[in-house]
């Protein structure tokens, strides 16, 4: 009997270090794959910046306009005035609908074949009527698209602008709770006893959708602030291997999102139904400011994190595979939506998942611990899930080694085993 439960007692221990290891070496494999990709793009990029440097601002600079009609902010993009008013000179060849040709006098109405160069036929031509061209395809037809100014406009003024101030109020805010709250403790201390809560298909899950996370995350943002925030600051040429690679490692990693998020939709969905306790716990803030807020597996808070990471992260996904493949849209204009889509969803996602990781790292004590080892002390469960604690109880267990080989093993299946 003796001899049976030593056998039991290291074929435990052995399990879990067989599971910390299996982790621990996907973890690794994941991060090294993503350092050799990222140095193959900015290897490939570092000789073409050196042969092409970047024109800096004052060279490319439009000289100023000498008359009036030029494209400004909002504005009609008219040609010159006088550009299209020209009288044919003497002698010259005569113009279809030009009865005047060779006189020296003006076209009536300044005609252009059977039609009139006035206003009205400007006007159809800046909002975006079409014409007859040799080549045929998608708005080959069309001489200006006027959304597009309005696009440009929406995403450099509106989208960056509110997009930052977004993330630097998010940031000042954790700031600030942090010196006000400090990190939320464990009040009753650590009991050593522990309680499986997550299974390795869950953990790995989540690391991989969270490393995809920070990857897309950080070549986003680069993409979108980095005019204006990296290129003073390294200069032309190091910005553009920069921008460059993280354009391309954008769109290397962007596809792997889509089946992350179907993989949290999955593995995380059993729990995370509303509940009648879900609104006693926004009554009393989570019990971040103090005082006791119950709730079973999953917080209402937590709830409406996964609920924002699948919505957001569905529509980042496929708003980032349309603008992969832009020559299957049938006009430009779905292109701008889909782009003005991506931004503003990738902006929301960012900062609330911001919150997310300070919640889950630094602002809690015994929160990291869940998504590292499966487990987590029965007081931390017991004060901030305290039904999902008490349903448990019975598993809490000094043997941290048995209790993570038994957080691993939970939830092997789909959704076979993922504990509620």
């Amino acid at each position: 009997m003796v001899h049976s439960q030593r056998w039991q007692s290291q074929h435990t221990e052995w399990m879990s270090c067989r599971c910390r290891r299996q982790a621990r070496a996907f973890l690794r494999l994941m991060v090294l794959v993503a350092l050799a990709l990222m140095l193959i793009v900015v290897t490939s990029h570092w000789d073409r910046a050196q042969a092409q440097q970047m024109p800096g601002p004052e060279a490319s600079r439009p000289e100023a306009p000498s008359n009036e009609g030029i494209a400004t902010p909002g504005g009609s993009v008219r040609p010159p005035a006088g550009a299209l008013n020209l009288a044919p000179a003497a002698g010259s060849v005569r113009r279809p609908g030009d009865p005047a040709a060779g006189t020296g006098v003006p076209p009536p109405d300044h005609a252009r074949g059977n039609q009139s160069i006035s206003d009205e036929f400007w006007s159809r031509i800046r909002h975006g009527e079409s014409g007859d061209v040799v080549v045929q395809g998608p708005e080959t037809g069309v001489l200006i698209q006027s959304a597009g100014e309005d696009w440009r406009l929406v995403h450099n003024q509106q989208v960056t602008r509110y997009g930052a101030m977004a993330l630097l109020g998010v940031l000042a805010a954790i700031v600030l709770f942090y010196l006000a709250r400090g990190r939320i403790r464990i009040e009753g201390g650590r009991t050593g006893r522990v309680i499986a809560r997550f299974s390795l298909a869950q953990r790995i899950a989540h690391w991989f959708a969270a490393t995809l996370f920070v990857l897309l995350g950080i070549s986003g943002l680069i993409i979108l602030f980095g005019k204006w925030a990296l290129l003073p600051v390294l200069g032309p040429p190091a910005f553009s291997v920069v921008a460059s690679a993280a354009m391309q490692g954008h769109n290397l990693f962007g596809p792997l999102f889509f089946p992350a998020v179907l993989a949290l939709l999955v593995l995380f969905i059993k729990g995370n139904a509303p509940r009648l306790v879900d609104l006693s716990w926004f009554v009393k803030g989570g019990g971040l400011f103090g005082g006791h807020a119950s709730a079973g597996k999953y917080n209402a808070g937590q709830k409406i994190w996964f609920l924002l990471t699948i919505v957001l992260g569905l529509a980042i996904s496929v708003s980032g595979l349309v603008l992969l493949f832009p020559d299957a849209l049938a006009d430009r204009m779905q292109a701008q939506l889909a782009n003005l889509t991506h931004a503003i969803a990738a902006l929301i996602f960012i900062a609330a998942g911001i919150g997310h990781a300070y919640i889950g790292s630094l602002g809690m004590e015994g929160a990291f611990e869940a998504m590292s080892v499966g487990t987590v002390d029965e007081n931390w469960a017991r004060e901030h899930h305290d039904i999902w604690c008490a349903e448990h109880k019975g598993e809490a267990t000094t043997d941290h080694a048995r209790a993570e080989v038994s957080a691993g093993a939970a939830g092997d299946g789909i959704m076979r085993g993922v504990r509620p």
